[in-house]
C-alpha cells in the first residue's frame, strides 16, 4: 500500500519574498513561578566549575567478525517447460511454441505488454541520459608550458637478463633493427615489435628470426617470442582479435600468429606464390570475418589475402604505372596506407618516391592505379592520411615531410625544410588534425604543430646516437614508440599541450588545408597554361626551320667568306675617311695643324701646337700598324680556307 500526501501552494504564492513588518512585543505563554518548589533549591556558594579547551573524547574498541569468502557457481538452465517436454529437443519445443502462439490468451497478453514495452522504449530513446550536448566546445584547458617529451620506458633486445635466458639460442651479438611497432588495440600495454636486419651484406648464418610481444609493465623480459622461418620486417595486431597478429617476413611469405597457441606460427603462405621481395607493408581490412589483409613488397606487388586459407592470395595488383600490367615496368613497395572510412581505397608508397592511389573495386586491373604523386627523391618511408581529414595525406622520404591533397596531384601543399639527416618514419597525431610526427637518421624524434610553427619543428628530442628506424603512436596520442637500427624501442610520453585538442583546431586545420589547395590549383593551372604557350612557340620554331632551304657544307663555307670580307671592306673605308679628314687639317710646308683660335699668349699657342702635332703623328703610327696587322689576318684566313676545301 502507497501512502501518499500531496502538497498544495497557489502559483502566485511561488517566488514571493518574505514581507516584515514592526509591531509591539506580544506575549504568547506566561508561566508563572511555583512559591511551593523554593524550599528544595539548595544554595551552593562557591561554586567550582571546570573547563577544557579540547572536546570529549572517548576510548573503546570493536572485534569484529571475520569475514569468511567462499566461492560457489551457479548452473543456469533453461526453465519454465513443462514436465512432458524435454528442452533439448528440437522438435518438442518448436512444436509447443506453436500450440502456445495460437492461445487467445497468450496473444492477448503479448499485446498487452507489446504496448507498455513500447512506451519504455520510446521514454528510452526521447533523452540519452549520456549524450555530451556541448562535446565540441568542451575543451580541456592547457596550460602554457612549452611542448616537451619525457622517456617513459626503454626496452632494449639484448638486456643483461634476457641475454642469460637466451644465451643458447641467440650467441652472437649482432643488433637487428626494430623495422616495425604495433600497440595492442585494447589495452595498450603490449607492444609488438619486428626485428629484422634489412642490410644484406651484412646478414650472418646464426643471426635469430625472433621478434618478441613486450609488457611494458615487465620490459626486461618479452611476453611471448614470435618464432618465424624468415626474420619478420611488418607486424600488425588485428583489431577485431588483439590475440591475432599478421606478419611479412624477409623472404616475401606471410605468416599469423595467435598468441594463445604459443609463438609458432599458426599458418604461413607458401614460397611460389608470395611475394619475392620483403614484405614492408601488411594491413588488416575491414571485413564481417575479421580475417582478411593485404600486403605490399619492393617487388612490385599487391596481394590480398584471408588467413584462414593463406596457400594462395585471394587478389593481385600489379604496381604498373603505365597500366600494362608487367612486371618488369612496376615500381616497388615500401609503405601501404589505408583507411577504414574508405573501404575500397588504398595508397602505396614506391622506392622511386613516387605515391600511388588504388582503387581496389576497380572493373580492369589498369583503372585500380588511379591516380600518382611525386614529390620525392628517394623511396617513401612513411605514408599516413590525416585521421580528422582523410583526403590530407602525409609522406616522408629523402630529407622531407610533405603534406598533400588528394585534389592536387602535380605538387605537395605544404613541405617541412630539408633536413641535414635523412628522415626515416612519419605519422599523425590521433588526437590532433594540425600535429605529426617524424624520426630522423641522427636518432632524432620531431613534433610539428603548423598552426603554431611552420618553418621549424615545435619540439625536437634527441632519442639515441643510433638512426631511429620505425615510428608508431600509441591511440591517446600521449605516448610515442621510437624503434631504433640497433633494436632499441624507446617509449616517450608527450606533453599535454601536444596531445590536448585545442579550441577551434579542426576548423583551422581544415581551413588551412583548403587554402593551400586552392593555392595550389591556382599555381597548377598557371603552370600549365606557361608549357601550352611553350610547346605552341617551339613547334611554330619547328616549322619555321623545315621551311628554310637546307644549304650544303660548300654554300655555308663560301657565305662565311663572303661576309667576312664584307665586314673588313667596309672597317678599311671607314679608316681611309678617317685619314683624309686628319690631313685636310694639317698646315702646308711645316707639318703643323692650323690653330683656329689665337691666345693672347705666345707661350700657350706654341706648347699646344706641339702637343697637337704628337697626337697626329701618334694616330697615324697606330693606324698604319692597324692595317698591316688587318692585312696579315686576311692573308691567314685565306690560306686556311684553302686547307679546308
Amino acid at each position: 500500500m502507497e501512502i501518499i500526501y500531496v502538497y498544495t501552494r497557489k502559483r502566485s504564492e511561488f517566488g514571493r519574498p518574505c514581507s516584515f513588518s514592526d509591531r509591539p512585543a506580544k506575549v504568547n505563554v506566561d508561566i508563572p513561578p511555583d512559591p511551593s518548589m523554593a524550599g528544595d533549591f539548595v544554595l551552593r556558594n562557591p561554586v567550582d566549575s571546570y573547563v577544557q579547551h579540547t572536546s570529549d573524547m572517548s576510548e573503546h574498541e570493536v572485534n569484529t567478525e571475520r569475514v569468511e569468502v567462499e566461492s560457489r557457481g551457479v548452473n543456469h538452465v533453461e526453465g519454465g517447460w513443462p514436465k512432458d517436454i524435454n528442452p533439448q529437443e528440437v522438435e518438442q519445443t518448436i512444436r509447443f511454441r506453436k500450440k502456445v502462439e495460437k492461445d487467445e490468451h497468450y496473444i492477448n497478453t503479448i499485446t498487452h505488454l507489446g504496448t507498455l514495452m513500447e512506451h519504455c522504449v520510446k521514454q528510452n530513446n526521447a533523452i540519452n541520459i549520456y549524450e555530451e550536448y556541448f562535446g565540441e566546445e568542451e575543451v580541456a584547458e592547457v596550460e602554457d608550458e612549452p611542448p616537451s617529451a619525457k622517456t617513459i620506458n626503454v626496452i632494449s633486445k639484448l638486456t643483461s637478463f634476457f641475454n642469460v635466458l637466451l644465451s643458447k639460442r641467440d650467441p652472437n651479438i649482432t643488433k637487428r633493427t626494430a623495422t616495425h611497432l604495433s600497440w595492442h588495440p585494447d589495452t595498450c600495454k603490449k607492444l609488438a615489435v619486428a626485428y629484422s636486419s634489412l642490410e644484406f651484406q651484412q646478414n650472418t648464418k646464426d643471426m635469430s628470426f625472433d621478434s618478441y610481444i613486450w609488457d611494458l609493465e615487465n620490459p626486461n623480459k618479452p611476453e611471448l617470442v614470435l618464432k618465424p622461418s624468415s626474420p619478420v620486417v611488418s607486424l600488425e595486431y588485428n583489431p577485431k582479435d588483439s590475440h591475432v597478429l599478421v606478419g611479412g617476413c624477409y623472404n616475401g611469405q606471410m605468416a599469423y600468429w595467435d598468441t594463445r597457441k604459443g609463438g609458432l606460427p599458426v599458418e604461413v603462405s607458401t614460397v611460389e606464390v608470395s611475394h619475392r621481395d620483403p614484405v614492408y607493408g601488411a594491413i588488416w581490412l575491414q571485413s564481417k570475418t575479421g580475417t582478411e589483409c593485404f600486403s605490399a613488397s619492393t617487388d612490385g606487388q599487391v596481394l590480398w589475402w584471408d588467413i584462414r586459407k593463406l596457400s594462395e592470395p585471394t587478389e593481385t595488383l600489379v604496381l604498373d604505372i603505365t597500366r600494362k600490367g608487367l612486371l618488369e615496368n612496376t615500381l616497388g613497395a615500401v609503405t601501404l596506407e589505408f583507411e577504414p572510412t574508405m573501404p575500397t581505397k588504398f595508397m602505396v608508397g614506391t622506392e622511386q618516391g613516387i605515391v600511388i592511389a588504388c582503387n581496389r573495386k576497380a572493373k580492369t586491373p589498369s583503372e585500380k592505379i588511379t591516380s600518382t604523386y611525386s614529390g620525392h627523391h628517394g623511396p617513401v618511408y612513411a605514408l599516413a592520411r590525416n585521421p580528422f581529414c582523410p583526403k590530407i595525406f602525409l609522406t616522408v622520404g629523402d630529407w622531407t615531410a610533405r603534406i598533400w591533397s588528394e585534389e592536387t596531384k602535380e605538387s605537395s601543399i605544404m613541405w617541412t625544410k630539408y633536413h641535414l639527416s635523412y628522415l626515416t618514419d612519419g605519422c599523425w597525431s590521433t588526437v590532433r588534425p594540425a600535429v605529426f610526427f617524424t624520426t630522423r637518421s641522427d636518432g632524432t624524434l620531431d613534433v610539428w604543430d603548423f598552426l603554431f610553427k611552420q618553418n621549424n619543428p615545435s619540439l625536437s628530442l634527441k632519442v639515441c646516437d643510433e638512426p631511429l628506424s620505425s615510428l608508431r603512436l600509441q591511440d591517446n596520442g600521449c605516448v610515442v614508440g621510437c624503434g631504433s637500427k640497433l633494436g632499441t624501442v624507446t617509449l616517450l610520453e608527450i606533453s599535454s599541450g601536444l596531445c590536448t585538442l585545442q579550441r577551434n583546431e579542426k576548423t583551422l586545420a581544415t581551413a588551412m588545408f583548403e587554402r593551400e589547395t586552392k593555392r595550389e590549383k591556382i599555381l597548377e593551372a598557371r603552370h600549365r597554361e606557361l608549357r601550352l604557350k611553350e610547346r605552341a612557340r617551339s613547334e611554330a620554331q619547328e616549322t619555321e626551320v623545315e621551311e628554310k632551304p637546307v644549304e650544303s657544307p660548300h654554300e655555308v663555307l663560301n657565305r662565311a667568306r663572303r661576309e667576312f670580307f664584307e665586314v673588313i671592306e667596309v672597317e678599311l673605308q671607314r679608316r681611309a675617311q678617317a685619314e683624309t679628314q686628319c690631313l685636310r687639317g694639317k698646315v702646308p710646308g711645316t707639318g703643323r695643324t692650323q690653330p683656329q683660335h689665337s691666345l693672347p699668349w705666345g707661350r700657350g699657342h706654341g706648347s699646344a701646337s706641339v702637343f697637337q702635332v704628337k697626337d697626329r703623328a701618334g694616330e697615324e703610327a697606330a693606324a698604319q700598324g692597324e692595317e698591316s696587322q688587318l692585312l696579315k689576318d686576311k692573308e691567314e684566313e685565306e690560306e686556311e680556307e684553302k686547307d679546308a676545301a
